[in-house]
């Protein structure tokens, strides 16, 4: 069984179990919801809804 560590969903307050080898940047989808979060923080873990990507058209 891989290892996990929780966070809490800042979305929900619900305690989400990620990998234990989740890095700071990285998109984790919530469990209870399916929005987009980041992980901003590895101590403690915490997890920000991500912001919504916007296209730059080359600039």
């Amino acid at each position: 069984m891989a290892e996990t560590i929780t966070a809490e969903d800042p979305l929900t307050g619900e305690e989400i179990e990620l990998p234990a080898d989740v890095e700071v940047g990285e998109i984790v989808d919530s469990p209870a919801t399916g929005a987009e979060l980041e992980v901003v923080s590895l101590d403690p873990v915490t997890l920000e809804e991500a912001p919504e990507l916007e296209e730059d058209w080359g600039e």
